[in-house]
């Protein structure tokens, strides 16, 4: 940990925050005022389908209510693709990169076809059916207007970085890197030069973060992210990846399932104070 601890968080605008997210802002912005260090907001909107102005606003509304206070100017993904280029450049001029051409229909027709397959935390991995296509091949289809995506070589990647890689997580130790975990993972597609790995592991390097506070639910990805950070020559942040928010039955809040918003919590009439109760949270 660095004199100054940078910790950040790191929301993406794809919907009203609710709950869960409001106790991991809190979480972070806590954790960086009882270190005296700085807090940064950082915006994560690439994925230009789903993000929307209007969802950042009213993020940005809910975190001030929050009481949260964040260093200006905040760094919006979308404004930097060209730092995402750059890395994902450095890496394919490397040879740690390949074109894949495989739809998401064909790579489960694969998976189904062998259910031997090898599985990591979020289910069956890439086959690898790409990996190796020829230069010539991987041209041509390229020249022809194929859509492809762009995936880390995860077994030339181990080779190049070794044993011995570590990384520390605040709630559960020392952890050994273990690269192929998550397979070939992809990098960039053809239209959009970045994807969540490649850009949060760019982005903590150049905002300087030395703590990534975030929920247990990304823990496995900080796998991806120290192995790129090996292959880039970039700084590796300690980790605290904290418990998630769950409801009554156990279950974790998500959008997706309705979790309650921090704006419709004040419409219903309830205060700051009973929040931070609510979501164990309070000073």
């Amino acid at each position: 940990m660095s004199p100054t601890a940078v910790v950040r968080f790191a929301p993406s605008p794809t919907g009203a925050l609710h709950l869960g997210n409001g106790y991991a802002a809190l979480y972070s912005f806590q954790t960086a005022q009882r270190l005296g260090g700085r807090f940064l907001l950082r915006v994560e909107d690439i994925d230009q389908t789903r993000c929307r102005p209007e969802y950042e606003a009213a993020m940005l509304e809910d975190l001030a209510w929050l009481g949260l206070v964040w260093e200006q100017p905040v760094r919006r993904q979308s404004e930097h693709m060209a730092d995402y280029a750059a890395a994902l450049e450095t890496l394919t001029v490397a040879g740690l990169t390949y074109p894949c051409f495989c739809t998401r229909k064909q790579i489960a027709r694969e998976i189904a076809a062998a259910p031997s397959a090898p599985h990591g935390p979020d289910g069956a991995l890439y086959p690898g059916t790409c990996r190796g296509l020829s230069a010539d091949e991987r041209q041509d289809r390229i020249a022809g207007g194929a859509a492809y995506a762009i995936r880390l070589d995860s077994h030339l990647a181990a080779a190049r970085v070794g044993p011995g890689l570590l990384w520390h997580d605040r709630q559960q130790g020392a952890q050994a890197l273990q690269a192929g975990l998550h397979g070939d993972v992809v990098l960039a597609r053809k239209d959009t030069p970045t994807s969540y790995h490649l850009a949060v592991t760019v982005d903590d390097a150049l905002q300087g973060i030395t703590l990534v506070t975030r929920g247990a639910d990304l823990f496995a990805a900080s796998h991806v992210h120290r192995l790129l950070q090996a292959l880039l020559n970039l700084p590796t942040p300690e980790y605290d990846h904290h418990p998630l928010l769950r409801d009554a039955a156990g279950v974790r809040l998500a959008k997706r399932d309705g979790a309650i918003s921090l704006a419709q919590w004040r419409r219903e009439g309830h205060d700051l104070a009973q929040l931070r109760e609510a979501i164990g949270l309070a000073r």
